[in-house]
């Protein structure tokens, strides 16, 4: 289906087409009902500067990789962006833009939480194709992957470096 993206919502630009998954508001008046516990547990997720990047950022650090983190004129607000290599890095939290969905759907709320995670994976393939578009290299991370295996994610960057240093990325806009 083509995707015009001329249309611009709070200064972000997002495709105009059908299948754009509408989110519920999550408000008592839209059937949603919330404890002041679960409440509070919400407002202590971060959306920058979470656990599992800032373990990317120190190991990338460690390693001599120099960035810049969340910059606001990229599409996506990207973690980490290395720009002389045209690189962009994500750290996904498991949850927020399911990871194994089909397995870990909620149960409680669902009828919130269902779009709400398809949004934020729609969301995810528009701004890769944008930075894809502006010659940015796209690399997305989960936090478990972070947490667990810190040294593969590391590697996973370094080894790109390595190969644009030498100038051998395919399909690489200048």
């Amino acid at each position: 289906m083509p995707v015009c993206w001329c249309l611009t919502i709070m200064n972000k630009p997002y495709p105009i087409q059908e299948d754009v998954i509408k989110v519920p508001r999550f408000e008592e008046s839209a059937g949603f009902y919330t404890t002041k516990q679960r409440s509070k547990t919400m407002s202590k997720i971060r959306g920058k500067n979470s656990l599992p990047e800032l373990l990317l950022r120190r190991a990338l650090w460690a390693q001599h990789i120099r960035f810049r983190i969340h910059r606001k004129d990229l599409p996506g607000r990207p973690d980490l962006v290395i720009e002389k290599y045209k690189l962009v890095i994500f750290v996904d939290g498991d949850f927020w833009h399911g990871y194994n969905w089909h397995l870990r759907k909620p149960k409680t709320n669902a009828a919130f939480w269902i779009p709400k995670i398809a949004r934020n994976q729609q969301r995810d393939q528009f701004v890769n194709q944008q930075l894809q578009s502006m010659g940015f290299a796209v690399m997305r991370f989960w936090e478990h992957e972070v947490k667990e295996n810190i040294a593969a994610c590391v590697n996973q960057v370094a080894l790109y470096l390595e190969t644009a240093r030498i100038g051998s990325i395919p399909n690489r806009a200048e």
